[in-house]
């Protein structure tokens, strides 16, 4: 499957190193290869704002994995690599989400994709456009226009 985009963030513990390690433990997935990669994001948090910034990243994978499967392998790079839950939107090691998978759509009670309030996200959109410009994310439409409802809010490119 080509055209599978996953979304990475970490605001503890080193984040730029967290990002770097999640990237890795993904390219040694079986059956899962890191194409590209965009440049690291910083952003203010998305949830409660007496936590630091965060770090973000897109990466676009080949896979023969189902999706469920994918979103398998993505919950346990994020246990190795200590992720708590603690609150909602709250600070993380790391965080890996399946934003796009192909053309497909999917929505049950483990994974819905495309993810949930990418179109709003420019911690997602803007690195999610610097490795996939030309991007139609079904039901939601081209990235460009995407973009162009979504202002910055404090992102930051940083390499």
């Amino acid at each position: 499957m080509k055209g599978v985009f996953i979304g990475l963030g970490s605001n503890l513990a080193d984040p730029i190193a967290q990002i770097e390690s999640a990237i890795l433990a993904l390219n040694d997935v079986d059956e899962v290869t890191v194409v590209s990669r965009s440049s690291l994001y910083s952003s203010p948090p998305m949830g409660p704002q007496d936590q630091p910034d965060y770090i973000n990243a897109v990466v676009e994978v080949d896979t023969t994995l189902f999706a469920h499967k994918l979103l398998d392998a993505l919950q346990e790079i994020e246990q190795q690599q200590g992720r708590v839950r603690e609150r909602h939107w709250g600070e993380r090691t790391i965080d890996l989400d399946l934003l796009v998978y192909g053309n497909n759509t999917l929505d049950d009670e483990r994974l819905n994709v495309p993810h949930p309030g990418i179109a709003e996200r420019a911690f997602v959109l803007y690195p999610l456009a610097e490795i996939a410009a030309d991007l139609k994310i079904p039901t939601l439409g081209n990235i460009e226009q995407l973009l162009e409802a979504c202002p910055r809010d404090g992102l930051e490119r940083m390499e």
